[in-house]
């Protein structure tokens, strides 16, 4: 099905946005938004996977490809998988169009007055409002657009394949921009997403210094409480997560919670120390999260919530307990929280003295290596396929002929035939049944 306007014209305002960046944008950056350009000129709509390692530049290549439909009156939706991100998203795009026209930006989130929802709804419906930026609340019956062109839908493993088609039926054929900051093997990318374009960012904006990235174990806690008050007194702000809300009676694991307490009280009684998790309000996990990135908090207590998306420069050090509990992918999603900014930055990894085999490995890999690439190859040696990302639940079985993990050049050139053998629904059924007796025919042989 054809789109209405096609090709979309380039949008001065991007040209605007870009010219008054205070850095240039990257190579990968630059490469994506021409690619995304030339896949979005076509007359069929397109979906396409943006794969970046953290703090690549994700978001800012999605706000220029999205102002190509604003500039044309055309609607964008953004959808985030937590209300964290969502705002932060909000804030970072409303902070790169700086002085440039307003162009009715929304942020749609789940818990707000009905008075506030419902106005926000009616300007939608009628194109008043032309990018939304939102939560899972996008998905419901009563959000519908005027005319939606493009999707975009960030870390999209994180929402399920009849999601994005429920976004996808709200607008005329939109366009798909689906993105992901955890780094997926290329080979299971092409598995698990064959149905989308697949463009990756590698290389990160310049000045940013890598993140020095450390294991130690319970003997040396006191040296890195002692580091930790150094950094903060000297203006910068740390993290210390935790994997678990509450206490667990199955897991013998220091909670948040009662980590929280002792070191605001017995540790660092010096420093102002907050506390953020899943279980919070909405309200006050936004209100934590804006003391910690105005510097009213100094040192934020979490569980995994701030693995995703949150972008404060000034915190520069980060403690991950019980770091054997976390898989490889997790550690580089909270990793990438710290070395934002230009300042020198540290992960410190925390365990116990007895970790398994497999977290030696995982935990030696995170000190050795920082492309989330690398990390995610070795990553699916250790896990394989089906547990990968959670896949396995998701209905993706291990394989009983090919191997991700050794096949990958099969698998391409599999994808590849497959994409040339055409979409079967736009073929008429004597034209299917020839190309599978011709494909019979190859394998036989």
């Amino acid at each position: 099905i054809k789109r209405v306007l096609c090709p979309l014209p380039e949008s001065k305002t991007a040209e605007n946005v870009r010219a008054n960046l205070p850095f240039r944008l990257t190579e990968d950056q630059d490469s994506a938004l021409k690619k995304i350009a030339e896949l979005t000129a076509k007359e069929q709509p397109t979906a396409v996977l943006l794969q970046g390692d953290v703090g690549s530049g994700k978001t800012l290549v999605a706000l220029l490809t999205a102002l190509r439909y604003l500039d044309n009156q055309i609607q964008v939706c953004m959808v985030a998988p937590t209300e964290i991100l969502a705002r932060q998203h909000y804030q970072t795009i409303l902070s790169f169009m700086g002085n440039m026209p307003f162009l009715g930006i929304e942020l749609l989130v789940g818990k707000e007055p009905k008075k506030n929802r419902y106005e926000k709804l009616y300007r939608i419906k009628k194109g008043d409002t032309l990018f939304v930026i939102g939560t899972h609340s996008v998905f419901q019956e009563d959000v519908s657009f005027s005319d939606l062109g493009l999707v975009i839908i960030d870390e999209q493993h994180k929402f399920g394949v009849d999601q994005r088609e429920t976004l996808r039926s709200k607008g005329k054929n939109p366009d798909i921009l689906a993105m992901t900051a955890t780094p997926i093997p290329r080979t299971l990318c092409l598995t698990l997403y064959g149905d989308l374009d697949l463009l990756t960012i590698k290389s990160k904006p310049k000045g940013r210094m890598p993140i020095q990235t450390k294991w130690f174990q319970e003997g040396r806690r006191e040296g890195v409480y002692k580091s930790i008050r150094k950094y903060v007194s000297s203006g910068r702000q740390c993290y210390i997560v935790y994997p678990l809300v509450e206490e667990s009676e199955k897991v013998d694991l220091k909670s948040c919670i009662e980590a929280y307490e002792q070191l605001k009280h017995e540790i660092f009684p010096d420093f102002e120390v907050g506390l953020v998790h899943g279980k919070m309000e909405a309200d006050e996990k936004d209100r934590v999260m804006k003391e910690f990135s105005r510097n009213k908090i100094q040192i934020l207590v979490s569980t995994t919530v701030i693995e995703v998306g949150i972008d404060v420069p000034n915190a520069t050090v980060m403690v991950i307990e019980h770091a054997d509990r976390f898989g490889i992918s997790q550690l580089h999603q909270l990793r990438g929280r710290v070395g934002r900014g230009d300042q020198e930055s540290f992960c410190v990894l925390m365990t116990d003295s007895k970790v398994t085999e497999d977290a030696k490995v995982r935990l030696d890999a995170m000190v050795d290596l920082s492309d989330g690439f690398a990390l995610s190859e070795i990553d699916l040696k250790l896990r394989g396929p089906g547990e990968l990302l959670g896949v396995r639940q998701s209905g993706l079985p291990d394989f009983r002929i090919a191997d991700l993990r050794e096949d990958s050049k099969l698998i391409e050139l599999t994808r590849e035939d497959a994409t040339a053998f055409g979409n079967p629904g736009d073929l008429e059924k004597t034209e299917i049944r020839g190309r599978f007796s011709e494909g019979r025919l190859l394998f036989s042989n």
